[in-house]
């Protein structure tokens, strides 16, 4: 129970004065439940003739409360049976019986509704905090995660906290009410039978519980099955074009088949010990029903108690009266079990440590940047060293290439610049000012990013055009794309700026997708620039225009550019050669040519 009410203490805050009224007609309805029962006793005894007592009316504080109260009411209800017969007083009661029952309900009822905005307010709030959480985290971290599990997460996993935890949360703050009220009225009417319940209870409860411990390690399983399942439809989804072009179509069934049935198996295994709830609940409590009527009958039948039999079975409606509540606060305690699984599966990436922290005081970042160092840089993801003792400066204004084989660690060489990932050893300086000493998002806002694949969203033109870009005008927008040779299919397109261009750009070719991404970067119009490989995956013609698009792009921005066709750098200020990690030549690229060593055989290659 501490995991749900810690749950309950992170997200029910903002929302206390719906709990408060919710705990309010809550109260209002256990009292209108006890005193509309109340009304068996005198109905039960007028039908038997028990209570042949003649009552006088009591003065209000001429006694206890209790006394006084039941004293008058009896008094009424002699009264209407004197002067309207037996008949009359009985419909009354009925009648008073139904209006307090309707007040009951209602009561209930408005309960419940202060409670819905609780519910979901939660759960949307939590999905807001794992969203902000997942766009706050460093790019590192999903290298690690499966795409599907992290979706899982935020789908299911919320889902399940909302129909575990929260659905419970009506029961958690309504049923203790309700027993806490009936108890003390069981009390007022025999306390030897009370004392009797409260010994029983507990043992019901212990048996309960045992149950609900495991179905939480069940639910853990499940839902970490469901999220490789999810990953499994999501990779299979990416990659249908090579699945279909190695008639691996069968091997990816199976796969799906096997682990489908493994969350199967969890699933079955979760719900059989989750149903067990209700049926192991009404055993119990006809069983502790039983045996109270047969230890309260015992007690009225000996005459050593004080209850009458109208009393007792009063009782027993108390008593059945808890018994509902106590079964619901069970179920609730299975429910809470798969939440809390689930809660611990979404702390795993609310609890994620960022390790891309902006500095306590930020330095304020100069909007035309400056000369940018990399000062003895050594980073590694794991264990090797990807990029090992690099120094190089880019001067303001100038290009630098980053050339060399796959895996030489050019893209993270690149990657440090914005923090995507911090250096392990040495500094990056932009003006002279260690770029952690900037504030993250106005390190990244100098800086504009057009990578080998286009990374679009589903959406207009416009709005991709714009992304990360307040207050633009039609106009500039209208500007950017001239510049990077993208109005003139834009315009032929439907709607022109307004079209969808599918999901990740799927309704554009590989060329227009790549210019709407420079026209993005020349809206943003930043003072550095890092092209990732931007033309490396078109055909010659589309090249050509986005290798037009980009050296309009990069007039008087300090750029760093990765390429693997050596003749989109022939023109660079510098070139950099790496090779494990490491720059093993620099220079122009007459000069490297005449050094006829790495870069010599690179350009050979490509010639070739």
């Amino acid at each position: 129970m501490k995991d749900f009410f810690r749950i309950f203490v992170r997200f029910v805050p903002p929302y206390k004065k719906y709990i408060a009224l919710n705990f309010l007609f809550n109260i209002l309805t256990a009292f209108l439940t006890l005193f509309s029962f109340a009304l068996i006793i005198p109905i039960l005894q007028m039908l038997f003739k028990i209570d042949e007592k003649v009552y006088a009316f009591m003065a209000w504080g001429s006694g206890s409360l209790k006394d006084v109260a039941v004293n008058n009411f009896y008094y009424y209800v002699q009264q209407i049976v004197e002067n309207s017969g037996q008949s009359v007083a009985l419909a009354t009661l009925a009648i008073v019986l139904v209006i307090m029952t309707a007040l009951k309900t209602g009561s209930a009822y408005l309960g419940s509704y202060f409670l819905i905005p609780v519910r979901s307010g939660v759960v949307r709030d939590i999905r807001n905090v794992i969203f902000n959480k997942l766009t706050s985290l460093p790019i590192g971290f999903f290298s690690n995660e499966r795409k599907g599990d992290v979706i899982a997460r935020m789908s299911g996993d919320v889902i399940e906290v909302d129909n575990s935890i929260m659905a419970s949360l009506d029961m958690m703050l309504k049923n203790p009410v309700m027993i806490i009220a009936c108890l003390a009225m069981m009390i007022a009417v025999s306390w030897q039978l009370t004392v009797f319940v409260l010994i029983l209870l507990p043992i019901a409860g212990m048996v309960m519980g045992r149950v609900g411990k495991t179905l939480k390690r069940v639910s853990l399983k499940g839902q970490k099955q469901w999220g490789v399942l999810l990953s499994t439809i999501e990779e299979t989804l990416g990659g249908l074009r090579i699945i279909k072009a190695f008639n691996a179509e069968q091997k990816v069934r199976n796969r799906f088949q096997r682990e489908n049935q493994l969350y199967a198996e969890l699933y079955n295994k979760r719900n059989r010990r989750y149903d067990l709830a209700h049926p192991m609940s009404e055993l119990l409590g006809t069983a502790t029903i039983a045996i109270v009527l047969w230890f309260g009958g015992t007690l009225i039948l000996s005459g050593h108690s004080s209850i009458t039999a109208a009393s007792f079975i009063y009782y027993m409606v108390i008593f059945y009266n808890i018994i509902n509540p106590a079964k619901d606060l069970s179920k609730a305690s299975y429910s809470i079990q798969k939440g809390i699984a689930s809660m611990e599966r979404i702390d795993a990436i609310l609890n994620a440590e960022n390790p891309i922290k902006n500095p306590e005081k930020p330095v304020p970042m100069n909007s035309k940047a400056g000369n940018i160092s990399y000062r003895n840089v050594r980073f590694r993801y794991r264990n090797d060293w990807v990029i090992d003792d690099i120094s190089l400066d880019v001067e303001y204004g100038k290009t630098v290439a980053l050339v060399g084989q796959s895996g030489s660690g050019k893209s993270t060489l690149a990657d440090l610049l914005p923090r995507f990932y911090d250096v392990n050893e040495g500094c990056i300086t932009i003006g002279g000012i260690d770029i952690r000493n900037f504030n993250v998002a106005d390190l990244r806002g100098v800086m504009g990013n057009v990578n080998q694949e286009a990374i679009l969203f589903n959406d207009t033109f416009y709005n991709n055009i714009t992304f990360g870009v307040e207050n633009a005008t039609m106009e500039q927008v209208i500007d950017a794309a001239k510049v990077a040779n993208a109005y003139d299919f834009i315009m032929a397109s439907e709607n022109g700026f307004d079209t969808n261009i599918g999901d990740r750009g799927c309704k554009l070719s590989g060329g227009q997708r790549q210019r709407i991404s420079i026209a993005r970067a020349i809206l943003k119009n930043p003072p550095i620039l890092i092209l990732d490989e931007a033309t490396s995956a078109l055909d010659t013609e589309s090249e050509r225009l986005v290798q037009e698009a980009l050296d309009r792009l990069m007039k008087n921005r300090t750029t760093i550019v990765i390429a693997h066709r050596l003749s989109t750098i022939k023109n660079a200020d510098m070139i950099c050669v790496m090779h494990e990690g490491k720059i093993v030549e620099r220079g122009t690229h007459d000069e490297l040519i005449a050094l006829d060593n790495y870069y010599k055989r690179l350009v050979d290659m490509q010639t070739f």
